[in-house]
């Protein structure tokens, strides 16, 4: 190697370490899992969590969610069919991803992702959401001309039944779906939070109550997702917003919320009465490195805040505008908490030396396949999908559809 060569790989490492505080091995300079393996549990945590919003109405029928219980169902959808994209960019070689399910592995909790995807995907929510619409598709395919009369005639399978029959067997399957569906969704995103608690050599991450917390974390981002795109688009269609159903979601949002509060401070305190040889360098991490995203983000303003509002709401006696406006700031404030508590797992646990004496920094990339910018777009492609979906099949019942049979 030359001069120059040299001076350029020195320069390299000098750079690497001047991002490290305290004492590292050499294997530790770079983040193996970035912002792409943030992403991914963030989406996944959305479907789960709008896939159980949408069965309170047919499992638990709880009739007041009934006006957003088809827009539940799309928004999981749409979040479903980018949920695989970030594992598949992260991985070097994402066009192999396909040996997964020919070369199927049942001891890797990783390589089970594939078959666990396709089940909830395929034997779930399309399923469902074919037997919700499928009388709605003839009834279109009847009314409309054109392709889109094609495509609705293609989307009932050629069907033309909405006898009484037809129509309560519909209601079963997808009533029977659901029930299934809703232990696949802990399945779905639970499994994430089971890889995480299962690394014994990451005290960060090590946790029996890892995929706990990653499902209630999921339920609270999925039913505030769901109360943000069902504001939008009222407001954008100048629809008026059912107030009991919001708050009755509203209801739901708090509880969850207060749930996953207790589950997250059961784990600090556990931490912390263990008391064990990583705990100093824990408390260093969160009082260094992750304090903006852990304490004042997650907790503050992804946590304390929605709560307080979203119990304020629910005490006094407001008028709907502001109630409204609450639940739709809430809404936000807790996807940015729960953004922000999956990067401080992720993220966070790679920060610090297996040593528990040093310190690291990840610095983002702007573009290319493991940056913010890849991440972005991640991001609102299930936006741009559920406005599709919303505009290909209408969130309400159209009128002189047959009735579900009861």
């Amino acid at each position: 190697m030359n001069i120059d060569t040299n001076q350029a790989l020195f320069e390299q490492l000098a750079h690497q370490l001047g991002q490290v505080a305290g004492f590292i091995y050499p294997n530790e300079v770079e983040i193996q899992w970035a912002i792409l393996i943030v992403v991914y549990p963030y989406i996944t945590g959305i479907v789960a969590g709008a896939f159980i919003l949408a069965s309170l109405v047919k499992v638990f029928n709880v009739v007041e969610v009934q006006p957003i219980y088809r827009l539940a169902l799309l928004t999981a959808l749409a979040f479903m069919l980018i949920a695989g994209m970030p594992l598949n960019l992260h991985l070097g070689h994402p066009e192999r991803s396909y040996e997964i399910f020919l070369t199927p592995q049942p001891t890797s909790a990783m390589a089970m992702f594939g078959f666990v995807y396709l089940w909830y995907l395929m034997a779930v929510l399309l399923l469902e959401v074919w037997f919700e619409y499928r009388a709605q598709f003839i009834l279109m395919a009847q009314q409309t001309r054109g392709f889109m009369g094609k495509l609705y005639r293609v989307l009932s399978l050629f069907s033309n039944d909405v006898s009484p029959q037809a129509l309560a067997f519909d209601k079963k399957a997808s009533k029977l779906i659901t029930i299934i569906g809703i232990p696949s969704a802990f399945l779905l995103h639970g499994y994430v939070g089971f890889i995480f608690g299962s690394i014994k050599a990451n005290p960060w991450w090590s946790s029996v109550l890892m995929p706990i917390v990653f499902l209630m974390s999921a339920i609270v981002s999925g039913i505030a997702m769901v109360i943000i795109v069902y504001t939008i688009i009222s407001l954008v269609r100048n629809e008026k917003v059912d107030m009991r159903c919001l708050d009755k979601v509203g209801l739901f949002l708090l509880v969850a919320i207060i749930v996953d509060f207790a589950l997250e401070a059961l784990d600090y305190i556990h931490r912390m009465y263990q008391a064990e040889e990583s705990i100093e360098i824990l408390g260093e991490l969160i009082s260094n490195k992750l304090f903006t995203s852990l304490v004042i983000l997650q907790v503050l303003v992804g946590m304390f805040v929605p709560l307080a509002i979203l119990a304020f709401a629910r005490i006094r006696h407001l008028n709907d505008d502001l109630r409204k406006l609450m639940y739709f700031v809430s809404a936000l404030l807790l996807q940015v908490g729960i953004f922000g508590m999956r990067w401080n797992v992720v993220i966070g646990g790679q920060l610090y030396s297996k040593s528990y004496r040093g310190l690291m920094a990840y610095k983002m990339e702007l573009t290319g396949i493991e940056s913010l910018g890849m991440a972005l777009v991640l991001l609102a492609l299930p936006f741009i999908i559920l406005a599709v979906l919303v505009r290909l099949l209408p969130t309400q019942p159209m009128a002189g559809q047959p009735p579900a049979a009861h």
